[in-house]
């Protein structure tokens, strides 16, 4: 018998609910992922934290490149654990798992072995609910206007929460010390997160049938395939130099502007800025690449993050340390809407969990030393001048990557990327 219009209206609007509804928990799981508790709110605490214990800056920084490292190990695994399980048992285990380690870190005593070690639980537990998870299932979800819904979950997530947590972390740490400050934050991850994400994350249809035959009809490149591509190389290698860079910097604005003489509370506002253009260049950027199709457009909003760059570091004023806010935002908002939205439609949707993991284990750890590397050259010289120099030139070389890569329904042909299943946006 058929199925009457009425039916299919129905089914349709229900499934159109489910979506909205990934789409809020994917927005919400960015807003208090590691991005936004750790690397957003590190500038606010890294100053007090090294002179408790008598620790040099690059000592406490050092945990971002820890966790840099196990983040690149985990990565892979999580990756493929996501497109075997699932992803919604993964990303709320990992939320619960960050909430409590962050919530550890005011539990630290002046060793450096126990610091370090507290964090390293971070790295896992952020790797296992990072960004590049939550693209998986928004992914999923959604094929025809994907540009844009990775933009809003991620973009506008990710810009919320490195907006909301330094503003919570500078709150409690006047209150309350630092410890604090992580005790909030920690709380917050368990109690908004792991409700949301239990009510809300659902599998979308195709990838619930898949896991529970074992057959998976969506199209796509292996990694070991994708990896023996040229474009795979250029995209991997132009998006991580522009994330290190460009990441260092965000995590050291506050340090920067107010070793320069520079208020507390409008280096706090420069963070804002920087966050919020990120959040909403990305979802803009996701729309472009909607309809543009082309990875080329990201090559101007590179080079606006370098004059952003050099803006920070060597300008002075309340307009122009905006405006170096405003460019170095254009540039994180690209980095981020161009990397996930990249690999689903340069090699497909088959196995985007482990390639995407793989992929983002090598910007991550990049992501995680440069920052180090940033207060190693503060440590020797008194001045994040040099690696300021060193991380313009580095966003100059991605940008020559970025200009060689061909556009995606050239390369995507070849891996039914454009195909990969997901299902399409409801209007």
């Amino acid at each position: 018998m058929a199925s009457s219009p009425y039916r299919g209206a129905h089914h349709a609007a229900y499934r159109g609910k489910q979506a909205a509804g990934v789409a809020v928990a994917a927005t919400i799981g960015n807003m208090i992922g590691i991005t936004a508790t750790i690397s957003a709110t590190f500038g606010v605490f890294l100053v007090p934290i090294a002179e408790e214990f008598g620790w040099g800056r690059a000592t406490v920084s050092g945990v971002l490149g820890l966790v840099a490292v196990v983040s690149a190990l985990a990565y892979p695994f999580v990756g493929k654990l996501i497109d075997r399980l699932g992803s919604r048992p993964v990303l709320i285990t990992g939320i619960a798992m960050l909430g409590l380690s962050v919530a550890l870190l005011a539990l630290a005593n002046g060793s450096v072995a126990q610091y370090y070690a507290i964090y390293t639980l971070i790295g896992i537990a952020g790797a296992i609910s990072g960004s590049a998870m939550f693209c998986k299932i928004v992914a999923d979800w959604f094929d025809d206007r994907r540009g844009l819904m990775l933009g809003v979950t991620a973009g506008f997530g990710n810009g919320a929460g490195a907006t909301i947590m330094p503003i919570v972390a500078g709150v409690f740490l006047t209150a309350f010390g630092w410890r604090g400050g992580y005790l909030a934050i920690g709380a917050l991850i368990l109690l908004l997160g792991v409700p949301t994400l239990l009510l809300l994350l659902r599998e979308a249809p195709h990838r619930a049938r898949a896991i529970e035959t074992g057959q998976d009809d969506a199209t796509g490149m292996t990694l070991a395939e994708a990896a023996r591509t040229r474009v795979f190389w250029l995209m991997l290698v132009a998006i991580a130099a522009g994330a290190g860079g460009i990441t260092a910097v965000f995590t050291h604005v506050v340090p920067m502007l107010t070793d320069r003489g520079v208020d507390l509370g409008f280096a706090t506002v420069v963070v804002a800025v920087f966050a919020l253009t990120g959040g909403g260049w990305q979802i803009f950027t996701g729309h472009l690449l909607d309809r543009m199709r082309t990875p080329r457009l990201i090559v101007p909003m590179f080079a606006s993050a370098i004059g952003g760059v050099l803006l920070l570091q060597f300008g002075a004023g309340t307009p122009v340390l905006l405006l170096a806010g405003l460019l170095l935002g254009i540039g994180i908002g690209a980095e981020y809407a161009a990397l996930p939205y990249f690999i689903s439609r340069y090699f497909g949707m088959r196995h985007y969990g482990s390639i995407v993991g793989a992929t983002y284990a090598v910007v991550i750890l990049v992501q995680g030393i440069t920052p180090a590397l940033m207060d190693l050259g503060f440590d020797r010289t008194g001045s994040y001048a040099g690696s300021v120099i060193a991380i313009a030139l580095s966003l100059a070389a991605g940008i020559l990557l970025l200009a060689l890569l061909p556009n995606f329904d050239e390369a995507g042909a070849e891996a039914g990327a454009d195909t990969g299943g997901a299902m399409p946006m409801p209007a």
